[in-house]
């Protein structure tokens, strides 16, 4: 069972996180192990199988990007593993550029400014995300979830590098 269906909610790449919430919530109070302690032993595991899917499916679907990613791998969109090497060139071009201009920013300020500027196209590009859904474009979908993933890991990283210059600067 997928994630959406686990949930009760239609496959879409837009969730209403009202709506996400509530459903999570009404099931995980139905199947949370606490419920099951005097239950025979298969109910009980049961319980705790369909509690651990439950915040798997809740996790996955929370987050836009993860959801975005999974919604893809639904419709048949191949991505590479994290950590796998991207076969993009444009990308990683600008992955270097912009790690190297992290690396050289001397203040935390121009840091986060380059942290809010990739926050500010990651949010523009999901944004962008539905449209190739609608076009069914595999290819470009694909291109645009791997650039996503880069934007979130640039903005972790740019978050570190914030973190210890304030620290050094203290």
């Amino acid at each position: 069972m997928n994630h959406f269906a686990r949930l009760g909610l239609p496959a879409a790449l837009d969730l209403e996180p009202a709506a996400l919430d509530r459903a999570y919530f009404a099931l995980q109070r139905q199947w949370h192990p606490d419920r099951f302690v005097a239950k025979p032993p298969e109910e009980r595991a049961k319980a705790s199988t369909e509690a651990a899917a439950l915040n798997d499916a809740y996790r996955t679907l929370k987050d836009p990007l993860s959801r975005a990613v999974y919604f893809a791998e639904l419709k048949g969109v191949e991505l590479p593993a994290d950590g796998k090497t991207i076969d993009d060139p444009e990308l990683l071009m600008e992955a270097m550029e912009a790690r190297e201009e992290l690396h050289e920013a001397g203040s935390a300020e121009a840091v986060h400014a380059l942290a809010a500027k990739a926050r500010e196209d990651m949010k523009n590009s999901l944004a962008r995300l539905g449209s190739l859904f609608l076009r069914d474009d595999k290819p470009a979908i694909r291109k645009a979830l791997l650039r996503l993933r880069y934007l979130d890991k640039f903005a972790e990283e740019a978050r570190a590098r914030r973190m210890n210059l304030e620290r050094s600067s203290a």
